[in-house]
């Protein structure tokens, strides 16, 4: 049996240095969010009412309510998942399990982790030159639905992959030496094993949606009014309506509204977290 010899001073000095340089650091990146949502909270949960929450702005009335942006930000959320989450998923399922190309499959997967590092503003001007002037859209919800779904997009499909590529390869013999199918293999032993990495995927692109300002201001412009998606769809599709994210930052940098900024800046957290939830609740209900 091997005598483990003790460590010397130096050693222990160099083994405390850095201990305590890792719970610095721990205890600041800590101390920085919680001041940071402490102040925003502060700052601006005592500005939310139920006028602000209910209401549109009105300038006869003088005014300022955020239904729109609040109504427009889930919308945005809604479509945006609905177009992404079938098209990230199934390519990522496809590049995992289907593709031989060893070369194709490499150079996708970097492409996609290229894309998730463009700056916001990018996509922003291509979705602006594409779907709002190529294609005829203009400022509308639905051009900035688009736009955020190519954003989101690669997110999806290397979220995806990383959680498909850990399911044991045991699984997929064990189901195929059962007499599974290839897809009745993928459908019913592959995914369900891989259900937290997709909805990991998930949150990281409702976060991506949620935070958006840049691309949204090029393609879904910046209405502040009601816009009624059970009323009229194709208006709807084409009306110009702001976000959250977008009304903060008018509120904040052209208004100088910084009381309702900061309110909603608030709001944003609370409806971030709420989404979060529910994306986790999912994510563990199609687990079981």
């Amino acid at each position: 049996m091997v005598e483990m010899k003790p460590l010397s001073g130096r050693r222990k000095a160099y083994d405390r240095v850095l201990r305590f340089l890792l719970y610095f650091c721990a205890a600041l990146t800590c101390a920085l969010l919680v001041f940071i949502i402490g102040y925003v909270f502060v700052r601006g949960l005592p500005h939310i009412t139920w006028q602000l929450l209910s209401t549109e702005t009105s300038y006869i009335n003088d005014t300022i309510g955020i239904l729109p942006n609040i109504l427009n930000t889930i919308y945005l959320v809604v479509i945006t998942l609905l177009i992404t989450l079938p098209l990230g998923v199934g390519a990522a399922v496809y590049l995992t399990e289907y593709a031989k190309n060893k070369r194709l499959v490499a150079a996708i997967e970097f492409a996609t982790e290229t894309l998730t590092g463009i700056p916001s503003i990018i996509f922003g001007l291509v979705g602006m030159l594409f779907f709002c002037e190529m294609l005829g859209l203009g400022a509308s919800l639905i051009a900035g639905c688009l736009t955020l779904v190519i954003t989101t997009i690669p997110t999806i499909i290397r979220t995806t992959q990383e959680s498909l590529k850990t399911v044991p390869q045991s699984y997929r013999e064990a189901s195929l030496g059962l007499g599974s199918g290839k897809w009745h293999m993928i459908r019913t032993v592959v995914l369900p094993s891989s259900v937290d990495g997709i909805v990991t995927g998930c949150i990281l692109a409702i976060g991506r949606i949620v935070g958006e300002s840049a691309a949204l201001l090029f393609t879904a412009g910046m209405g502040m009014g009601l816009n009624d998606f059970f009323r009229s769809v194709g208006d709807f599709f084409h009306a110009s309506g702001s976000s959250l994210t977008v009304a903060l930052y008018v509120y904040a940098r052209e208004r100088a509204e910084f009381d309702v900024a900061f309110a909603i800046a608030a709001i944003l957290m609370i409806l971030t977290l709420l989404i979060n939830l529910a994306a986790s609740l999912v994510g563990r209900k199609l687990k079981k």
